[in-house]
C-alpha cells in the first residue's frame, strides 16, 4: 500500500513538473516546480515558454489529426465555377474535414493549376496523393474514408478552416525601386484573360469546367 502511495505521489509530481513553467532551487535548497516566476535571488534551473497552441485553434481529435498528417486535404475552386464548388465545400465542412482551399481566378492561376493538377476541370479535391476531379460525392466520400477521416464531424465547436488563397499569388514588388520609377504613375493593369465587368455567370476564356 505504501509503495502504491509513493508511486502515485511521484506520478503527480512528474505531471505537475511537465506543466510547470519554472524550475528553480528554493530557499530551503529543494527543487521547486511552479507556474509562477521564481524569487529574484533564486537559482533558476529551467524556464519554459508558453505551451504550444494548435494551428487549428481547439485541440483536434486523434483520428482527424492522424489523417491530416498523412493525407492532407486541399480543395481547388474558382469564384465562378457554379454550384459544384459550393456543394463540394459544404460537404467537407459538414463532414468535419479540415482542408486548405486554393482558388483559380486569373490566367496565371489557370496556368499553374493545369501544370500542377493536369486538368482544367473544377472543382478538384486532393487527399494526400490522390485526386478527385469535379464534384462527385461518392468519389470524395470514398477517398476521405480511405484516408481515415471520420464519417461524421468530430471537430470542436468554433473550428474554422484557413481562408482561401490564390493558387498563383502575385509576385511582390521589388524593394529597391529606382528614384526615376518611384514618381511615375502606375502601369496599366495586365490582361488577366478575364473581364472584371462580365455579368454574373460568365466564365473566363480559360475556364472549361462547366
Amino acid at each position: 500500500m505504501k509503495m502504491r502511495w509513493i508511486i502515485g505521489v511521484a506520478a503527480c509530481a512528474a505531471a505537475f513538473g511537465a506543466q510547470a513553467q519554472y524550475k528553480y532551487i528554493g530557499p530551503d535548497g529543494k527543487v521547486v516546480y511552479s507556474d509562477q516566476p521564481p524569487p529574484a535571488n533564486a537559482k533558476v534551473l529551467e524556464k519554459k515558454g508558453p505551451p504550444p497552441q494548435s494551428t487549428g485553434g481547439p485541440e483536434l481529435p486523434f483520428a482527424v489529426k492522424n489523417a491530416m498528417k498523412t493525407y492532407p486535404v486541399t480543395l481547388y475552386t474558382a469564384g465562378n465555377c457554379g454550384s459544384a464548388c459550393s456543394e463540394g465545400r459544404n460537404y467537407l465542412v459538414k463532414r468535419g474535414v479540415p482542408f486548405a482551399e486554393k482558388t483559380v481566378n486569373t490566367s496565371d492561376d489557370a496556368v499553374k493549376f493545369k501544370k500542377d493538377l493536369g486538368t482544367d476541370q473544377l472543382p478538384v479535391l486532393t487527399v494526400g496523393g490522390t485526386k478527385q476531379i469535379q464534384w462527385q460525392q461518392d468519389g470524395w466520400a470514398g477517398a476521405l474514408t480511405s484516408a481515415g477521416y471520420p464519417l461524421e464531424s468530430q471537430l470542436p465547436p468554433g473550428y474554422k478552416n484557413t481562408a482561401p488563397v490564390a493558387i498563383a499569388p502575385p509576385a511582390a514588388a521589388p524593394a529597391n525601386q529606382t528614384a526615376s520609377t518611384q514618381g511615375s504613375p502606375p502601369p496599366p493593369p495586365a490582361d488577366t484573360g478575364s473581364s472584371p465587368a462580365a455579368p454574373s455567370g460568365d466564365r473566363p476564356a480559360w475556364f472549361k469546367g462547366f
